[in-house]
């Protein structure tokens, strides 16, 4: 004899909400295929899983809305290019998920393909139609150029202070074969060279300091780059 489930008791199984394990599963896989159609062109796969009112912030700082992901174009013909979803994060509160991850886009021909990394973080609301989108914004994860070795010559004319403004000043000091910066005296931080007279920190190489000489070779300065905020620093007197 057949064991019948009782239909209330069939019901009650199928609404059962899923364990927030679950709802991570299910939100991981959404996301790649959403990257995916992302990066395929495909606008009309990304708009389904996006809410209506969704705030949306891409990598650039663009704000768009889901009309606007929905008419997102094909790539450029001859690029090919994958994304994988890494570093996956999910907590969830009830009908509200938080996520976090990092989208490693690599580009270019197998021999020598180029690696781009993407941090999101995006909130998803359960829905009737399901899981959708709601919020999300994306940063650029700017990674370190490889370091260059310079002479110990070289090294020893950045040693000094340089001052930005009075009460804003960086000092260079040689420790071993590196050189370290100090702001106002604070903690000493490691420098890399990108090549001559382009230092950066590790971790910070989206704002690498540019020196400047004078006609005869001798350092008078650099230039702290930081976009529309860069400052200038001027050598102090020894």
């Amino acid at each position: 004899m057949r064991l019948l489930v009782p239909a209330a008791l069939l019901a009650s199984v199928i609404s059962f909400p899923l364990h927030a394990e679950d709802v991570s599963s299910l939100l991981h896989r959404q996301t790649q295929a959403f990257s995916d159609a992302g990066q395929q062109g495909k606008g009309s796969v990304m708009a389904k899983y996006l809410d209506d009112d969704v705030i949306f912030f891409n990598e650039t700082g663009d704000r768009a809305t889901k009309a606007d992901v929905s008419q997102n174009g094909p790539p450029a013909p001859g690029i090919d290019r994958t994304i994988t979803t890494t570093d996956w994060n999910c907590k969830v509160h009830g009908n509200v998920a938080v996520t976090s991850f990092i989208d490693v886009v690599a580009q270019g021909p197998p021999e020598r393909r180029e690696q781009y990394k993407y941090r999101s973080v995006e909130t998803w609301l359960k829905e009737e139609a399901g899981w959708k989108m709601i919020g999300s914004e994306t940063l650029t994860l700017h990674e370190d150029p490889p370091a260059v070795a310079l002479d110990q010559n070289t090294l020893q004319g950045y040693v000094g202070t340089y001052e930005a403004s009075p009460g804003v000043d960086i000092t260079f000091t040689r420790q071993g074969d590196h050189l370290v910066a100090a702001l106002n005296g604070g903690p000493a931080v490691a420098q890399e060279a990108q090549a001559r007279d382009i230092l950066f920190s590790p971790g910070l190489s989206a704002t690498p300091k540019v020196f400047q000489r004078d006609d005869n070779g001798r350092i008078t300065g650099f230039i702290y780059l930081r976009g529309n905020h860069s400052l200038t620093f001027k050598r102090k007197a020894a």
